[in-house]
């Protein structure tokens, strides 16, 4: 079901293998004189790929993807998306952090509409008429009209992911966007989530805590080690898609999230530093 890799090298899985759809090559990361957060670290992402990243804190998850979307440059290494930099592939991103970032004076709607209006092509009752789509395709087409302060951690988090791919993005990042949440919300919204997936066919980078949750929506799951941050294992998820609730309590879908869980605490060794979470 799983298999060790070389532990800086994550194979494609998907899209044309004789060029994924995103690389990265021996990525390092470090800020001014401190210790490196990434060292050596390259990957191979495949087009529709659900690549979830899962380790210890200071493993540089959050990094990784901060990397990716063109928020900070690596010190060296490169990052290609579809062939381009990441400064140049920003139009095939969104990014979702862990807290939804919704502006408060502004609806609903008019949060959705936010990335919609730097799109010059679409007038006013297009940008309107999009973000309602969007909200429906939540479940939100009710609360339009109603501002974030009005709404449950669960829905801000929805409004968030509708905002996310209303400028239609071919990469979706997002760093642990259900982690406040309760067990039952989050994996409502993870149903969700792959819902939105099947209609838009986004691949996705995707960092958690929560190894059930990465085990249910990945296609692989990536197991960092800390101090600095690379590879330590690929586990590839078989489950078919779509997936339902019922996947949770199958036997198969537990023995994985044990051998992910397994894969963390062999990062106890020396010199790994955290804890797996």
């Amino acid at each position: 079901m799983s298999h060790t890799m070389n532990p800086t090298t994550i194979t494609s899985r998907g899209g044309d293998p004789g060029r994924p759809f995103m690389t990265l090559r021996g990525l390092h990361k470090q800020y001014g004189r401190g210790a490196a957060i990434l060292e050596d670290l390259s990957m191979d992402v495949g087009a529709g790929d659900f690549i979830s990243l899962i380790g210890p804190s200071g493993c540089g998850k959050s990094t990784l993807l901060k990397l990716v979307a063109g928020l900070v440059s690596p010190t060296s290494g490169c990052i290609e998306v579809e062939g381009m930099t990441p400064a140049n592939a920003r139009e095939l991103m969104s990014f979702i952090f862990q807290e939804a970032t919704l502006l408060p004076w502004r609806t609903v709607l008019r949060n959705v509409e936010l990335g919609l209006e730097l799109e010059r092509s679409l007038d006013r009752g297009r940008r309107r008429a999009k973000a309602e789509e969007l909200l429906r395709l939540v479940g939100l087409g009710d609360v339009a009209t109603h501002y974030p302060r009005e709404l449950s951690g669960g829905m801000r988090m929805r409004v968030s992911i509708a905002r996310a791919l209303a400028t239609r993005p071919r990469l979706l990042l997002m760093d642990e966007p259900f982690g406040a949440l309760d067990e039952m919300t989050r994996d409502r919204l993870n149903e969700e989530l792959l819902r939105l997936r099947a209609e838009h066919g986004w691949t996705a980078l995707f960092v958690t805590h929560s190894v059930a949750e990465a085990v249910f929506l990945s296609t692989r799951v990536v197991v960092l080690r800390a101090k600095p941050g690379r590879v330590h294992r690929e586990i590839k998820v078989p489950f078919a898609f779509p997936r339902k609730a019922s996947l949770r309590s199958d036997p198969a879908f537990l023995a994985l999230v044990g051998e992910v869980s397994g894969a963390l605490r062999e990062l106890h060794g020396p010199g790994d530093g955290g804890t797996a979470a």
